[in-house]
């Protein structure tokens, strides 16, 4: 019974998104700092969906880290979020609920028909819990604290992209923060 607690904790990795002031791709304003890293392949994204890679469903997960340093909480709820491209196109972030949507259902092949009827349904892997469980859910991020999730966009990974933040609000006086751009490769 133990090897099999064990292998199940292997297989169930924590993931832990890195300090806002480390990540490569951060921005500063008044005291609160986000970071921005995308998720394409690789290692960081076996750690943070397991087996699925959203990016081979074009889905381009970009992880979000907001440090809040200074004195007032910060809402979120009034957020937008959006993939500007290197000439200007914009995408907007697809909240997490939609994603499993964003896949066309598989049409079945009509030219030659079985002998029998055979139903097969086949899981859509962007339904997986891992989309919606690691998405940035955060509504305010109270003095000292960070917030993090991920941001899912439908679009290729551009170099020279960024993402735009902007609606993010002193939660007492309602003064919006000055908008973030946050290059990404």
């Amino acid at each position: 019974m133990s090897i099999t607690a064990a292998l199940a904790a292997d297989k169930e990795q924590a993931f832990h998104a890195p300090a806002a002031a480390t990540m490569a791709h951060r921005l500063t304003v008044a005291e609160v700092t986000i970071g921005a890293e995308t998720y394409v392949a690789g290692d960081k994204v076996r750690a943070a969906f397991g087996k699925l890679v959203p990016y081979d469903y074009g889905v381009l997960p970009v992880l979000i880290v907001i440090q809040n340093d200074s004195r007032e909480t910060i809402r979120l709820d009034q957020m937008n979020a959006e993939y500007v491209g290197p000439h200007g196109s914009r995408v907007t972030a697809t909240p997490s609920g939609d994603v499993k949507y964003s896949r066309p259902p598989h049409r079945p092949d009509l030219g030659a028909a079985p002998p029998m009827p055979i139903h097969i349904k086949k899981k859509n892997p962007l339904g997986a819990p891992e989309i919606e469980g690691r998405a940035l859910a955060a509504q305010m991020v109270a003095p000292g604290l960070t917030a993090s999730g991920f941001l899912y966009f439908q679009t290729q990974l551009q170099n020279g992209a960024t993402i735009y933040l902007s609606g993010l609000t002193e939660a007492r006086s309602g003064k919006d923060l000055f908008y973030f751009e946050i290059p990404v490769e």
